[in-house]
């Protein structure tokens, strides 16, 4: 947990600070350390292929990856590191998800935590259930930590992940997720993970990544160049 210490203790206590790393235990120290400086009530994004709520007595695999939001929750079998729970499930969303372990969804629906899969967003588009958990975070008056892992989008147009699944978002509903969050001036911090660059063809997913990390700043489809890919 050494890491993890490190990255909440250099979180910053002002500005938009943008966390890029490796696998998504990243936001272990990220989001404990922006909670940490957060003034008003914290709400997390989390767009990923996985939900990440197995526990050290669930996982089959033991990677660290697969455990920050049960871990951020107070799920049970964890070290004391952090001392308390960090996030309400209530104020978690995850949208993108479509591979769920047996335990987890077991985990997910006791701690009532709100999954939107992709075969929701088959059935009623990307945009409307964001625009309810947003409306959400401003009932609240809170603020929103975005966590975008590589494997949220399909592996046509963002290969370089080590997780890959299939049927994830497209360039389209990426694009539109961040433009939207935008618009909510609800977002107050970034992580990008899951990125490796080996598994990458000719820069295309970092490419993206940083595409979409522009959206969510506020540029425009009329802003973005033109590229052959």
């Amino acid at each position: 947990m050494a890491w993890t210490e490190a990255l909440s203790t250099a979180t910053p206590a002002q500005g938009f600070p943008i966390f890029m790393g490796g696998d998504h235990s990243l936001s272990l120290g990220s989001i404990h350390g922006v909670a940490r400086h957060a003034t008003r009530p914290l709400f997390v994004l989390w767009l990923d292929a996985h939900p990440d709520f197995h526990t050290p007595d669930t996982t089959t695999s033991g990677n660290l990856h697969g455990t920050p939001l049960a871990y951020l929750t107070g799920q049970k079998g964890f070290a004391a590191f952090p001392p308390s729970p960090l996030l309400d499930p209530a104020h978690i969303c995850i949208i993108g998800a479509r591979s769920i372990d047996p335990a987890e969804q077991a985990a997910l629906q006791a701690a009532r935590v709100n999954v939107v899969d992709m075969r929701a967003i088959d059935e009623h588009g990307i945009a409307a259930p964001l625009r309810a958990f947003l409306a959400l975070v401003q009932a609240a008056g809170g603020q929103l930590h975005v966590s975008l892992d590589v494997d949220f989008l399909d592996p046509a147009i963002a290969p370089a992940v080590g997780t890959t699944v299939p049927g994830g978002a497209t360039f389209r509903e990426a694009h539109l997720m961040m433009e939207i969050l935008h618009d909510s001036g609800l977002v107050a911090s970034l992580d990008l993970v899951e990125l490796n660059p080996f598994l990458d063809h000719k820069g295309q997913t970092a490419r993206l990544m940083v595409d979409l990390t522009a959206s969510l700043m506020g540029r425009r489809i009329f802003d973005r160049p033109t590229r052959s890919f």
